[in-house]
């Protein structure tokens, strides 16, 4: 039997299922760069760049290991320009007895897949993606019993069943969590390593000038490029984050400052989400680096979780709960979003910076995207549609199975709680204390009202207000409901009038 084995851009590991059992000699390897996949969104045009240069050159990889390989350009002149097409145009072309793929990472994406069998009248092998440490399948049934899925329960879980910072049954050091000792605001005089960079060479090269000419309107830099697109300086890049900036990742991993977009994050999302890293690798990596006395409990233990913890996580909570989730709206907020998270034009300066940088990198930390940039979204009650497809389309680590939890259960409570046990609002103090944004900032973050203040102190009030109904009963925000029935009517009358003023300007 010949098989038609299917990689997409997304799964450019050595070890997935896709390749199992793969025979060199008959079976043939389809990789594509489709125009449906590039413009569902308007992705950030290094994203696209960065996709397209992995692919490439993971499939000359292939080539060189023996497999043969069908690979299809984007500007090649049969391109069907999607998926289903350029399989049925391969399927027309030479006769195969089934078709094989690894589950796709998106919903969208499995959905068309599962027509392929009727559509082209040919068996289709959907194997599991053993790349993730825990199967939707496993995550549904530990699911099953809970009346709240918590991560904390779920991370502990993984962690005793993968061996991962443990003694015998129990925690190295004591503890499961040390997130209260990974809150340092930043401190003058840190010295941040930089990030990795890559060569820029011939396939990139070429890729960026078709980007550059394909999608000349869509948001984003090209240029700087210094991302990994093969393996080799995948584990280069992982390898530089251990060495040089996991030591301080635990304490700083919140802080943000300007001019530093990188600060002392791993920035290997890019890589574990294309597959050009696997999870495990990672989180041992770290562990090694802890037992070997060259990073501490706190960093090595913030960082694992981020890995087995909430990626992992998120990923369940997506399967479990798709289709559906995507639809989800608790606050029934639909303002539309405001040109600044294009343009970076506003006088906010943490909202300028963080677009700024997330337009020249495709990137931004957690704590820009949660309480910059997510926070403002959800305090302005911005539209989680406009919101989550701005997120997918911005940074190059997103795909939608991660960027959807997040954006609408973490970062909006568009969920009403599934996922988070409140809503993430704060004022400006959170942004002062965490950042030095507020120095360079047009508007002065110690005033509460008026037209000088901070937009985020009084937008937070009036987004506790107007939600009263709906949130009153969390009790991990029930204080602010007591401290703000305290103020004076004139008070709560300033910050109507503020909010109401302020969001106004956002539609002009």
């Amino acid at each position: 039997m010949n098989s038609l084995r299917i990689i997409l851009g997304d799964q450019l590991s050595w070890s997935i299922s896709s390749l199992d059992e793969c025979d060199k000699s008959t079976d043939v390897i389809l990789m594509c760069e489709v125009w449906n996949e590039a413009t569902y969104v308007r992705h950030h045009k290094k994203k696209i760049v960065f996709l397209f240069s992995a692919m490439r050159h993971f499939s000359k990889e292939l080539l060189k290991a023996g497999y043969q390989v069908r690979y299809s350009e984007l500007d090649d002149d049969d391109n069907a320009g999607s998926f289903a097409g350029e399989v049925g145009r391969c399927l027309a072309e030479q006769k195969f007895d089934k078709v094989v793929i690894t589950q796709p990472g998106e919903f969208r994406v499995l959905e068309d897949v599962q027509s392929w069998s009727e559509r082209f009248k040919i068996s289709v092998d959907i194997l599991p993606d053993t790349r993730f440490l825990c199967a939707p399948e496993e995550f549904a049934s530990w699911a099953e019993s809970r009346k709240q899925l918590r991560m904390e329960y779920f991370y502990r879980e993984m962690r005793q069943r993968y061996n991962i910072l443990m003694n015998g049954r129990d925690p190295v050091g004591g503890q499961w969590n040390y997130d209260a000792d990974n809150r340092k605001p930043p401190k003058n005089g840190l010295d941040i390593p930089t990030t990795y960079k890559s060569e820029f060479d011939i396939i990139t090269k070429t890729v960026s000038e078709l980007v550059a000419k394909k999608f000349a309107d869509h948001f984003g830099d090209i240029h700087p490029f210094h991302f990994a697109v093969t393996r080799e300086q995948a584990l280069i890049a992982l390898h530089q984050f251990i060495e040089q900036r996991l030591l301080h990742f635990g304490d700083y991993q919140d802080a943000m400052l300007m001019g530093e977009p990188w600060m002392y994050h791993a920035h290997i999302g890019f890589y574990l989400n294309c597959g050009l890293l696997l999870p495990l690798e990672c989180v041992q990596a770290a562990e090694q680096a802890y037992h070997d006395g060259r990073a501490p409990l706190n960093a090595v233990e913030g960082f694992i979780r981020q890995i087995i913890g909430w990626r992992e996580y998120i990923r369940g909570i997506y399967w479990l709960k798709m289709p559906d989730y995507a639809q989800q709206n608790f606050f029934e907020a639909d303002r539309a979003l405001p040109s600044f998270y294009w343009t970076g034009e506003t006088e906010m300066n943490c909202l300028k910076n963080c677009v700024t940088e997330t337009r020249q990198n495709a990137y931004a930390h957690h704590i820009q995207r949660l309480m910059v940039l997510g926070n403002f979204a959800l305090i302005a009650g911005l539209s989680p549609k406009e919101v989550n497809e701005w997120f997918l389309i911005v940074y190059a680590d997103a795909y939608e199975w991660a960027e959807l939890p997040n954006v609408s259960g973490m970062v909006l409570f568009a969920d009403g709680g599934y996922l988070a046990s409140k809503p993430y609002a704060a004022g400006g103090s959170y942004i002062n204390k965490m950042s030095n944004y507020c120095k360079s900032c047009a508007y002065n973050v110690t005033k509460k009202n008026g037209s000088e203040a901070c937009p985020f102190n009084y937008l937070y009030w009036d987004f506790l207000a107007r939600n009263r109904e709906k949130l009153a009963s969390n009790h991990r925000i029930g204080m602010m409901y007591r401290t703000y029935d305290r103020m004076d009517e004139e008070k709560k009358q300033a910050i109507t009038a503020d909010s109401h003023r302020f969001l106004a300007t956002l539609a002009l």
